[in-house]
């Protein structure tokens, strides 16, 4: 039951008085903060026992439950909160009075950031707020603090190079607790060690280096623990990430990653979201971005699980462009969808997704199941193959800022969505998603060499995908996108599925040529059904891309054009053989050759 149903069936109970209530609404909202943030912090502890004992499930499970956490938490609150703002006269004055109230109370906290994000996600709903409300909302769009942890920190620890790179990465590895001995610490710190090496010559041309400072907090996903930190020397900064499998022997390193490229990918937008805990997460976030420059903030907060506050600093981020730009909303290159209008605002690296009031055939869905379908994105492994979402309400913004044809296309086609009120532009529900280079015009406009590159890649991430039983639904490469860092990533999820669900099939042979030659099936097809031996004829390249690039996606790929490849992943579904999924190419990794071929394998 929604706040606003209990308020006509129940009466509050509490002060009555204005300035009472305003006290009472900044403490019950603050007391919701502190109750989110236990359950985050509990579920993101347990990660390291999850580790400890391979409850892989557990895991799994947990990162999907600490997802709704935070919404679960505000309405809690706001369904506490809002009947006693109906016998104030002046609820907004007593609201403002609530922020005052509440901004001293967690004005000595090292999550503050967090805190007002709460306040917000609850102010925007018990004031059903269009665009941004200055006179009740926790708002700044400018400058803010972000430790960049360059100083003395008690988060991390610093080590130099005394004694060569092998013992100071053997050192580093001792010094982490993980309740599991090392199968062989010394093996592996000298494995991590000539990779420093080599790369401080090759890089640096020097093996002088000022420290290696790690951060304390270990970071968990899936099956990996990870060890964060940083080389330094002079003004020179370059991530350093050990990833630490628990094998039957005891904990391994797997490799170490070295460059801003590498660690990046650890913490895409395309990957699920770490446990790591962090009593000062702006800290935590800000020395990430001293390693990875290029990382937005509101990306390195997702990344961390603290994906409501990556919502409000990518909004943020987003109005502070307006305000210092001109340009104007315009369609995103690629080609139009048949369910989602689809924009961006050229300088601003995001894209904007409103769902259409009518789908043309050969589209058989629903809003609520494409809304369904983008929520089984969120809470699924998006192993680097998925394009993560955030999804906003009620944003509001200039007339003027849109391009003619695209606005007359949104009130049109997305009229259940977008409509005009004065000079502004109300869209009442959208997706955002990181914008990147479509697949379809990628082969295109890219070289040879990269365009073939691309093509192998789209191949390897439909079999990700597949691994991680998920069926994309639509296999065009107008569907897929290439991130900056050359991976082919899946962005349109109308159609997705789990792949258990899906059943592929032969065609029939028939001797009548007549059915041959007929437009529909002759055979039976049943909902689920998918033809493996049809998609050469929709996932083939279109005349301006060179045929070799064709021929060799088939000499790689070929195995997806047969029902052989599909059974085989479904059957290792059904036995729990599931590959682990390596946020790093295998050729990196230092013990290689696993008996079920992994994820970004080239």
């Amino acid at each position: 039951m929604t706040a606003v149903e209990q308020e006509g069936q129940e009466q509050p109970r509490g002060p009555s008085d204005p300035e009472a209530v305003a006290a009472w609404v900044a403490d019950t909202v603050y007391a919701g903060y502190v109750e989110y943030l236990a359950a985050f912090q509990n579920l993101t502890r347990r990660a390291a026992s999850n580790f400890t004992s391979r409850a892989w499930a557990t895991q799994d499970a947990d990162a999907v439950k600490r997802l709704s956490v935070h919404p679960e938490v505000v309405q809690r609150t706001v369904a506490e909160v809002h009947p006693h703002l109906r016998a104030i006269p002046d609820r907004r004055g007593a609201w403002r009075s609530a922020r005052t109230a509440f901004r001293r109370r967690i004005a000595q906290r090292t999550d503050l950031e967090l805190a007002e994000t709460f306040f917000n996600s609850v102010t925007r709903r018990i004031f059903t707020t269009i665009g941004v409300d200055n006179d009740v909302e926790l708002r700044w769009f400018g400058a803010s603090i972000l430790p960049r942890g360059l100083g003395r920190s008690e988060m991390f620890r610093t080590w130099d190079r005394r004694g060569g790179s092998a013992a100071m990465a053997q050192a580093v590895l001792e010094s982490y607790d993980l309740e599991v001995p090392w199968a062989n610490a010394a093996a592996d710190a000298r494995r991590i060690g000539a990779r420093i090496d080599a790369f401080l010559l090759d890089s640096w041309d020097t093996l002088d280096l000022d420290g290696i400072d790690m951060l304390e907090p270990v970071f968990y996903r899936n099956k990996g623990a990870y060890l964060v930190g940083r080389l330094r020397h002079l003004n020179r900064v370059t991530p350093i990430v050990i990833p630490v499998a628990h094998g039957d022997e005891g904990l391994q390193a797997d490799t170490v990653l070295l460059t801003e490229s590498q660690a990046s990918r650890l913490f895409s937008f395309t990957r699920s979201y770490f446990f790591v805990e962090a009593a000062k997460p702006a800290e935590l976030v800000g020395f990430c971005k001293s390693m990875l420059p290029m990382k937005s903030i509101a990306e390195l907060y997702t990344s961390i699980g603290f994906n409501q506050h990556g919502k409000t600093s990518l909004y943020r981020s987003l109005y502070r462009q307006m305000q210092n730009s001109h340009d104007k909303f315009v369609r995103a290159r690629g080609t139009p969808g048949m369910v989602m209008s689809v924009f961006t605002l050229v300088s601003f690296n995001v894209v904007f997704k409103v769902i259409k009031d009518r789908f043309d055939p050969p589209k058989n869905t629903t809003r609520q199941a494409v809304r369904d379908r983008y929520r089984l994105v969120a809470t699924h492994d998006r192993v680097g193959r998925m394009v993560d979402a955030h999804e906003f309400e009620n944003l509001s913004f200039d007339r003027d800022r849109f391009d003619p044809g695209l606005l007359e296309e949104l009130l049109t086609e997305a009229s259940l969505t977008v409509r005009l009120d004065g000079g502004q532009v109300v869209i009442s529900h959208v997706y955002t998603e990181r914008q990147v280079y479509p697949l379809n015009l990628y082969l295109r406009e890219m070289s040879a060499d990269r365009a073939e590159a691309a093509a192998l890649d789209w191949g390897w991430a439909i079999k990700d995908l597949a691994a991680a039983n998920v069926w994309p639904g639509d296999l065009f490469t107008k569907n897929f996108g290439v991130t900056r860092h050359g991976s082919v990533v899946f962005y349109d999820y109308d159609e997705i599925t789990l792949l258990d669900e899906c059943r592929f099939r032969r065609i029939p042979q028939s001797d009548d040529h007549e059915h041959e030659m007929r437009a529909t099936p002759w055979f039976a097809v049943e909902p689920g059904d998918v033809f493996p031996e049809q998609f050469p004829t929709f996932m083939a390249f279109p005349a301006d891309v060179p045929g070799e690039i064709w021929e060799r996606f088939q000499a790689v790929h070929g195995d997806l054009f047969t029902t052989g490849f599909w059974n085989g992943v479904q059957q290792r579904h059904a036995a729990s053989d599931v590959p682990e999924f390596y946020p790093y190419p295998d050729r990196l990794r230092f013990r290689r050759g696993s008996p079920t071929p992994t994820p970004d394998t080239r």
